[in-house]
């Protein structure tokens, strides 16, 4: 069987199941600030998903696999959008920095980020074994659910 990698998964599917599994071990602690503040300027409310921060870590960490090195900066433009200005045109937006430097530093204590020699951060062996071993289960999962039962033929 070929090695499975992220880019072979669904990159929704991927990310609830890396949150779930950053929940479940406890590496990745929540600051205490994250129930009260707002991902983007853009927005008007803050999330209401009472897991968006173990979200939010899953999504960096595949960016991370896919993109690295990268740094903060990179990552406010990935999460940016749009800016709604009441009746002028819309803009582009930057996303916070805070939430995501806040997520950053809540993956290096857990090991699975570390900065990189020329700037930015970048994913460590443990953190894309981690990945790995998702996305292998993912695609395990959808293999036994394709898989075709034995037809019971009676005459």
């Amino acid at each position: 069987m070929p090695g499975v990698t992220v880019k072979d998964v669904d990159q929704q599917v991927l990310t609830k199941n890396l949150a779930a599994f950053l929940k479940k071990s406890g590496k990745v602690l929540v600051p205490e600030q994250a129930d009260y503040i707002k991902t983007a300027k853009f927005k008007e409310t803050g999330p209401t998903d009472a897991d968006w921060f173990y979200i939010r870590c899953a999504s960096i960490m595949r960016h991370l696999y896919l993109r690295s090195p990268s740094g903060v900066a990179v990552l406010t433009k990935v999460y940016g959008g749009r800016k709604r200005n009441g009746v002028h045109p819309s803009k582009y937006c930057r996303s916070s920095d805070g939430c995501i430097r806040k997520a950053l530093q809540a993956l290096e204590i857990a090991r699975m980020v570390e900065k990189h020699p020329d700037g930015g951060r970048k994913l460590t062996s443990l953190g894309q074994r981690d990945l790995d071993r998702i996305a292998n289960r993912i695609v395990s999962k959808q293999r036994e659910a394709f898989t075709p039962l034995s037809i019971i033929v009676t005459t």
